[in-house]
């Protein structure tokens, strides 16, 4: 595809997706769709294990019908919770056709900093020390004990050695043959576990680091070159990434190892395959060399899967807010589409939602971008020294968890403060197999909050979600008014377990009038890993080429992409090709999409003058070369339901409405038909999670059972 002028009556319909590929029937799945599966198989799994609780949703094919189930996750074997997940199903594994699976492994091991391997990093002499002098940004700009967190690479355990590279990939100095083999016998001394090999612009010439490597062969771990886990220009960042990769290799690895093994002993042979921080599909083999790929591997699912249901509904703008029982996720769709970024920081800080630059760990592959806080069910709340009430970070957790659940919580929660304002059911939750104990909220409340502040339970509780709605806002402006939409432009996609019993209350706040509430929300996520492709993406560093060059490195990089998933089993292969530019003197870039017949140059322009207020007339430079190669995967099919006017059993309770209590009907969600409709205030109860309609909306059911709640 050559790059060339760009014409702006293009850009709208090819990103519509005729559903019927992604609603295929049974008998044509396999080879057809990229994906060589049992088509006598019928079962398709989606697995997401949270903080609190795992997700589980089973797609059977020949009857179009889902399973689901919600259980306790066990953060310190996640494995676990799937097995038993599965095992409690009562289903034949030998008709498993798919199991797809998200997990935030790689994501708690670098917050944590256990179960890492002892890594070193190999590099030029002279730059030891990179990882410590980064960008020299400071999270903390007042703070004077401020310190960068600690390398995931001890000092000791950087090696230097000689030779290098020049920008335009000549060999300036070789390498000592003596000091690799020094290298061999310290790395074996010291009991390393992983290897990364980073060099000065091994993005041109990777010559170095593949001799390096090749002397390392009898070395028993694993051992990653930045020229293939991130060969674009930066020497910092291309370090970090190829560091961090390295450290997690060995953890993830052997996790989806162990969790292979222990499903191939229950009889599940089916293909396995994991969510990736991109909103695409990894295999577990390339999961375990790449662990990178699947840092952010939960949070992306639920937006993922808000894209599949707002292209069924016909949605052209999409906020989604995801709460769940630990953090609280926001994210924009535009036609269907996500935003994606190239770079984050793992493990790192955020500050109302934004990503505090410098607090955690420089990593570099796609991720679908998201504002996130800690605002879920589990979030603790308190009082501080001043006397102030404070919400957040800390979370109860799995374990203990709420007050309310009994089993040894102390500290009160968000759900303690729903419970006690009635908006959550105060007796049980998931349809009566979670006893809920009401009094022990109150209790939590009353001791740690009330009384330190000198007011009543109830306007401790009010307090306390008032402020958590406060938090979750803010991270929703981020990705709306701070990037120059305008949330009244936009639907809400509001799920996870928490998220339809705060909708109405941010809704309000910032200005939405429509919220879409899926069928059973509270598993949304696990429902977006049936919704879902293989997308694997492959870059280039394109720094001073022509644009003839460019566009021969763009054939190369997709000739590469087509053979690297074919030579993996898969069968049709598309691909898609991006740019990232910027005006010669930025820091950063914007990505761009190659269009047929486009002039990539004025696209950058109008893009940039769209994110930035402006555009000009300065040169522009292409930074790097991507392409996307996507996997086509067989999908959960959206199901219609026969409208049916017949009313469902109503009971009522008072619920905490703007500074009082009302008399509230209360309706089970699973016995509501498709065309029913009312109006707020109510609460619609389901298995998976709460729906809290507020006074001044109504509600109705459309023909695929989600929840369409409008202002009045």
């Amino acid at each position: 595809m050559r790059v060339q002028e760009v014409d702006e009556t293009d850009s709208g319909d090819e990103d519509r997706v005729d559903l019927q590929s992604y609603c295929l029937p049974a008998n044509i799945y396999g080879v057809r769709n990229g994906v060589d599966l049992d088509m006598s198989k019928k079962y398709y799994v989606g697995i997401d294990i949270g903080g609190t609780f795992t997700d589980v949703i089973l797609f059977d094919s020949f009857t179009k019908n889902t399973h689901i189930l919600k259980i306790p996750s066990t953060p310190e074997f996640p494995e676990k919770a799937v097995i038993n997940a599965l095992a409690s199903m009562n289903i034949k594994y030998e008709d498993v056709a798919m199991i797809t699976h998200a997990s935030t492994i790689a994501t708690n091991a670098l917050l944590t900093k256990t179960g890492l391997a002892r890594t070193a990093l190999v590099t030029n002499r002279g730059f030891r020390d990179v990882l410590e002098i980064g960008r020299q940004r400071r999270s903390e700009i007042y703070d004077l004990r401020y310190s960068r967190p600690k390398p995931l690479v001890e000092r000791k355990y950087r090696y230097v050695i000689s030779g290098r590279i020049s920008y335009d990939g000549r060999e300036i100095e070789p390498i000592e043959l003596d000091e690799i083999e020094r290298l061999k016998r310290n790395i074996a001394l010291e009991k390393i576990d992983s290897v990364a090999i980073s060099f000065l612009n091994s993005y041109v010439n990777p010559s170095h680091e593949n001799l390096v490597r090749e002397h390392l062969r009898d070395f028993k771990g694993h051992v990653f070159v930045s020229s293939e886990v991130n060969p674009e220009f930066r020497e910092y960042e291309r370090t970090s990434t190829t560091v961090v990769n390295a450290a997690l290799s060995s953890l993830v690895s052997n996790y989806l190892k162990s969790l292979k093994n222990n499903l191939t002993e229950m009889g599940i042979t089916s293909p396995l395959y994991m969510m990736g921080s991109n909103g695409g599909l990894n295999t577990f083999d390339y999961a375990s060399k790449m662990p990178i790929s699947v840092i952010e591997s939960g949070p992306s699912a639920g937006v993922i899967a808000s894209g599949f249901v707002s292209r069924t509904m016909g949605l052209d703008n999409v906020i989604t807010f995801d709460m769940g029982g630990t953090t609280a996720k926001a994210g924009t769709l535009i036609k269907g589409k996500p935003d994606v970024s190239s770079e984050f920081e793992a493990a790192g800080r955020t500050h109302s939602g934004r990503s505090i630059k410098g607090s955690g760990y420089a990593v570099r592959f796609p991720f679908i971008d998201l504002a996130e806080v800690s605002a879920g069910g589990g979030t603790i709340a308190w009082v501080d020294e001043g006397g102030s009430l404070r919400v957040g970070p800390k979370s109860s957790g799995a374990n203990p968890g709420p007050a309310a659940y009994g089993v040894g919580g102390e500290e009160p929660t968000i759900t303690d403060s729903n419970i006690v304002l009635g908006k959550l059911n105060p007796e049980y939750l998931l349809g009566g197999k979670m006893r809920i104990y009401k009094n022990l909220s109150e209790d939590a409340i009353g001791n740690k909050i009330a009384r330190k502040i000198g007011t009543d339970v109830i306007s401790a509780a009010d307090g306390i979600v008032k402020l958590i709605n406060n938090a979750m806002a803010k991270a929703i402006s981020i990705v709306s008014i701070e990037r120059g939409r305008d949330p009244r432009d936009f639907v809400m996609m509001a799920f996870g377990g928490a998220g339809p019993v705060h909708a109405c209350d941010l809704a309000e706040e910032i200005g939405i009038r429509k919220i879409v509430v899926p069928p059973n929300p509270g598993l949304f996520s696990a429902y977006g890993l049936l919704t879902v492709d293989v997308v694997r993406p492959f870059s280039k560093s394109g720094i001073g080429l022509q644009i003839d060059k460019i566009n021969e490195q763009l054939s190369k990089l997709k000739k590469e992409a087509i053979a690297s998933l074919q030579s993996e089993g898969f069968v049709e292969v598309e691909t898609e090709e991006y740019l990232d530019m910027h005006y010669i003197g930025q820091s950063y870039e914007l990505q761009v999409p190659v269009i047929e017949g486009s002039d990539q140059f004025e696209y950058f322009k109008r893009e940039h003058k769209k994110m930035y207020g402006y555009s000009s007339d300065d040169p522009v430079e292409i930074v790097n070369t991507r392409v996307v190669a996507r996997v086509k995967v067989p999908k959960i099919e959206t199901k219609e339901y026969v409208e049916d006017k017949l009313k469902p059993e109503v009971s009522e309770r008072e619920v905490y409405f703007s500074g009082k209590f009302i008399e509230t009907p209360v309706v089970a969600r699973e016995k509501i038909p498709a065309g029913s409709e009312g109006k707020g205030p109510e609460i619609i109860e389901g298995y998976d999670s709460t729906v809290v309609v507020n006074p001044g909306w109504s509600w109705s059911v459309d023909k695929y059972h989600n929840q369409i709640i409008r202002r009045d």
